[in-house]
């Protein structure tokens, strides 16, 4: 993924990829039968590996809710703040016709683990936590654009969080 962030999709070879993943290009190939193949495993694999730090996180019940909240946005969104980082977003941003169905599944999974952690805390069904997750969502998507630092994105969705789930 960085590779593909430091040049983009498009100039990326899989020469660059070999010689980063510290591999000989035709092994690249026994892998991969080509760049998009390559680069939705790539996407795939961060991807799930996001979601699974979201669920172990969420199911640290005995903790109060607006810190596992925080720490699952920082695991989905937080981690993609900051020079190289946003570089990764956007690549993967800027290609989801090489990705298929993981850019629409993944978000919506997230927004579902969002929605179950808010609706067995606050004790209520899932029609009242779904639209506090979709706001924190949308909360989330916008102080990413906004946020140069990590850190600012989480004081400031630390905020976001207290006001609509705390």
């Amino acid at each position: 993924m960085v590779t593909f962030a430091r040049f983009g999709y498009r100039k990326t070879s899989m020469e660059e990829v070999a010689r980063a993943a510290r591999i000989s290009r035709p092994g690249l190939y026994f892998l991969f039968s080509s760049k998009e193949a390559l680069f939705r495993a790539a996407v795939t694999q961060a991807l799930e590996r996001d979601l699974t730090a979201v669920e172990h996180v969420l199911a640290e019940t005995g903790r109060p809710l607006a810190g596992r909240l925080v720490e699952s946005f920082d695991h989905w969104a937080g981690r993609y703040i900051g020079p190289l980082a946003r570089d990764v977003a956007v690549v993967i941003e800027e290609n989801p016709d090489l990705l298929g169905e993981i850019v629409e599944t993944a978000p919506l999974r997230f927004e579902e683990l969002i929605t179950d952690a808010i609706a067995l805390a606050a004790k209520s069904g899932r029609e009242v936590a779904r639209p506090v997750a979709q706001t924190l969502v949308s909360a989330s998507i916008g102080l990413k654009h906004q946020a140069q630092e990590r850190e600012f994105y989480l004081e400031r969705l630390a905020v976001a969080v207290d006001l609509l789930a705390g």
